[in-house]
């Protein structure tokens, strides 16, 4: 069993995209994040944050994890995310979703990932 906290369409900034000219201007993304914990039983019986995922701590991270260094695609952007959630939060399983707005004739072109601890290298 476990229970699960949604981060929707976070808006961060980030150097990101294949060309050279792309990455000069940080970018818009929305990311979102659906994070398996154990259980918040815990955490609600004794009305502690700490027995939990402090999703303001999270949204922070992830927005400075993503500004912190430019990127060409996606797709690393996601997948070093996901594994530096897992490693920084008391998280079972992460979802996350990156949407960037580049193609003038579409809503948003989008990456999703799901990862769960068996994917952290020992």
């Amino acid at each position: 069993m476990s229970d699960l906290i949604r981060v929707i369409d976070l808006e961060v900034f980030a150097h990101i995209g294949v060309p050279d000219a792309e990455r000069r201007e940080a970018q818009r993304l929305l990311i979102s994040l659906e994070m398996s914990i154990d259980s918040f039983s815990s955490a609600a019986a004794n009305d502690d944050l700490t027995r939990t995922v402090n999703y303001d701590d999270v949204a922070q991270h992830v927005k400075s994890f993503a500004a912190k260094r430019p990127r060409q695609l996606l797709e690393t952007l996601a997948e070093e995310l996901a594994l530096d959630l897992l490693k920084t939060f008391p998280i079972k399983n992460i979802a996350l979703e990156i949407k960037k707005f580049i193609l003038p004739d579409a809503r948003y072109v989008s990456v999703k990932i799901e990862r769960t601890h068996d994917h952290l290298s020992p």
